[in-house]
């Protein structure tokens, strides 16, 4: 059987690499996509050395046509993925006074259009025969939004929003979305530990029900 396909959008010493090698230890192939070549390049030599089959791309969310050049790519070489996770967004604190109208579509971009572009670059019949997986990393923002980071609210909200209002049509053609909602600071405490929380994202492939699962305390009722 040849080997599956993992795409990660968002690579990264916390979340993205974590999900990665989650699956790499599964037999996947992993394919990272980040904006730093020299990081990818150093991420590509880590996952080679605990034996992962491991190939990079640079991108750049605010550039979609940066995506689109590389899925081509990754296709020419793989074949249509069998798994998306995209795990891109811009998380830092607002600056007071710096939100207006161009910051907030800058934002949007990353956060939410970028997200739909690359569902658009694999959602194809390739994929469903595939019974392809897209898995988005969504945060408690959607939930429980926070002036102080009002752009990552909304986009958070709209992220889910996508994920909901796809859910069903794809599951028609045979492809699974789903958002992993994170409700904590990655990394700020063990149970928020990014090789924690990737658990969250395999159970989501192996499930494909639910098209959220919401990652919190035990003791947080929603």
């Amino acid at each position: 059987m040849d080997k599956k396909t993992i795409v990660v959008v968002g690579a990264g010493l916390g979340l993205g690499n974590h999900v990665a090698k989650r699956f790499g230890k599964e037999g996947f192939r992993v394919v990272l996509m980040a904006r730093n070549e020299k990081s990818l390049e150093s991420y590509r030599q880590d996952f080679m050395e605990e034996g992962i089959e491991t190939y990079v791309y640079v991108v750049d969310a605010e550039q979609p046509d940066t995506l689109t050049a590389a899925f081509k790519q990754e296709k020419q070489q793989f074949g249509t993925p069998d798994v998306l996770v995209y795990n891109v967004g811009i998380t830092t604190p607002d600056e007071k006074g710096k939100i207006d109208n161009t910051e907030l579509m800058r934002h949007y971009q990353v956060d939410v259009v970028s997200a739909y572009h690359c569902v658009c670059q694999v959602a194809d019949e390739e994929f469903s025969k595939k019974n392809g997986t897209i898995i988005v990393t969504g945060g408690g923002l959607a939930l429980y939004p926070n002036a102080a980071y009002l752009p990552l609210s909304l986009d958070k909200a709209a992220l889910r929003a996508m994920v909901y209002a796809l859910h069903e049509d794809l599951a028609s053609k045979g492809i699974f979305i789903g958002t992993v909602t994170v409700c904590g600071a990655i990394g700020g405490d063990e149970f928020f530990a990014p090789s924690r929380i990737a658990e969250a994202y395999w159970t989501m492939y192996n499930q494909r029900e639910n098209c959220e699962i919401v990652y919190n305390y035990p003791e947080v009722k929603q």
